[in-house]
């Protein structure tokens, strides 16, 4: 399959809104926009964080998406797994964001952006355990389709 010309350009756009929604984020609200924290405070799990802010950042997201699908092209999702293991890596996914104090998105985004030294581990520990878990899935168990 050829990629299209200037196939990166859409890409490139998303990243930089992203990066710059996260930087206003921060600027404005003195909060890092990590989606974990956000969507906690738009269900009440965190106390004293704004329920709306975060509720108004994840339909923005939802919202974004699903502008970018309409206008731009709809994304093909082949879903090749068991949804037993998708509902369980979701559920892992979860439990880890709240352990880990927050998910790539805070870590990753914000967190590097920052120079943060407990964001640049945590970020190291998601790639390691997600490289190690492929690894293991793919070469070891042979796959789990």
């Amino acid at each position: 399959m050829t990629p299209e010309p200037l196939s990166f350009v859409w890409p490139l756009v998303g990243g930089l809104m992203v990066g710059a929604s996260a930087g206003l984020y921060l600027l404005l609200n003195g909060r890092v926009a990590g989606i974990s924290g956000l969507t906690a405070s738009a269900v009440g799990l965190t106390r004293g964080a704004p329920r709306a802010l975060g509720a108004g950042f994840i339909a923005g997201l939802v919202g974004g998406a699903a502008l970018a699908s309409a206008l731009i092209r709809s994304p093909d999702v082949q879903i090749t797994s068991q949804v037993w293991l998708l509902v369980l890596g979701g559920l892992l996914v979860g439990f880890g964001t709240r352990w880990g104090s927050g998910c790539t998105s805070g870590h990753g985004v914000c967190g590097l952006a920052r120079l943060s030294p407990r964001s640049l581990a945590s970020v190291a520990v998601f790639m390691g355990v997600a490289a190690a878990t492929v690894f293991v899935v793919r070469r070891l168990m042979g796959g789990l389709g």
